[in-house]
């Protein structure tokens, strides 16, 4: 067996296709030289996908980036990013090539990335299928957070529902995140605070979230996190670090005393679920946090409850 690995090493190595691999946080683990030259990596550097977008953008090198805001960018292209099992797209480079790029990802969240030289095809050719790969990207993004919209999240819950379960974490999980009290934020200080708050939310979960998981939004301020071959112990343990996090927000300029909270319902997958029914009892876990004080997670079960470790802070203070 390492006589193979080594042998395909070689290969990789000494071929113009460009070849990555990527760990399930997203960091690069392997790429060939021909990878490393196109995008300005050291042979022994092994960052970030994020950061070698975030690097180069900045250096004017690499992929072409089409966005006035690169980090709302990063915020809308990761929250799609590895989250179905292949994808196949072009790219432009800065110095004018063209790649036809193809993702594999493994149930565990390992992503394999090869891409070839195609700039010799037609323009206008390319042309037509750039626009056609904008607008499926446009069809799968909620236009304000910039994260996945219910479609996509839809279809990724249905993927996880028919994958085999795992020894430890069955089919899996799914999340769904409310913000709490939010409709005073539209009603006593305009929509431009409200979509701040949930701008602000979507960026910081979507931080959090795993390659293997998927997170978007499913209209007002309801967002559903997919959990793929999780338990239900583990996908609270992932909600109570956002919960943590969330605390901490100020996204109002100018009004540090302005915090926000969400609740959280937990439901696992089951054998024979739909979509329809294990979103059903999320909705209904999530009623139970609402009922129970908000700012926490109910997971449904026979052990219901885990509360929050910090009491509420109001949406917006007295004055």
């Amino acid at each position: 067996m390492d006589s193979v690995l080594a042998t395909l090493v070689q290969m990789f190595d000494g071929t113009s296709v460009l070849v990555a691999a990527y760990d399930q946080f997203d960091r690069l683990r392997y790429a060939n030289p021909a990878f490393r030259a196109a995008f300005f990596l050291a042979d022994d550097e092994t960052p970030l996908w994020s950061d070698i977008m975030r690097r180069n953008h900045g250096a004017g090198r690499g992929s072409v980036i089409r966005a006035e805001d690169f980090e709302a960018w990063l915020v809308s292209t990761q929250s799609r990013r590895g989250k179905s099992g292949f994808r196949a797209y072009e790219t432009d480079l800065v110095d004018g090539r063209w790649l036809w790029m193809t993702e594999s990802v493994r149930g565990d969240g390992w992503m394999l990335c090869i891409a070839s030289d195609i700039t010799g095809m037609r323009a206008e050719d390319r042309a037509v299928r750039q626009d056609r790969d904008f607008a499926v990207k446009a069809s799968y993004t909620d236009e304000l957070t910039g994260v996945a919209n219910r479609r996509f999240v839809t279809e990724r819950i249905e993927e996880m529902l028919r994958r085999p379960p795992s020894r430890a974490g069955g089919l899996g999980c799914v999340a769904l995140l409310d913000i709490d009290h939010f409709k005073p934020v539209n009603d006593g200080h305009g929509h431009q605070a409200g979509d701040l708050i949930l701008r602000d939310f979507a960026r910081r979960i979507a931080a959090m979230v795993r390659r293997s998981d998927c997170f978007g939004r499913m209209g007002g301020d309801e967002f559903l996190l997919v959990l793929p071959r999780t338990s239900i112990e583990q996908a609270a343990l992932v909600v109570e670090r956002m919960l943590a996090v969330v605390r901490t927000a100020r996204p109002v300029p100018d009004r540090g005393d302005v915090a926000y909270t969400f609740s959280a319902g937990l439901a696992e997958g089951r054998a024979g679920d739909t979509v329809a029914g294990l979103y059903a009892r999320a909705d209904k876990a999530l009623y139970s946090a609402k009922m129970s004080g908000r700012n926490r997670i109910y997971c449904e079960g026979p052990e219901p409850e885990r509360p929050a470790i910090a009491q509420q802070p109001r949406l917006y203070p007295n004055n």
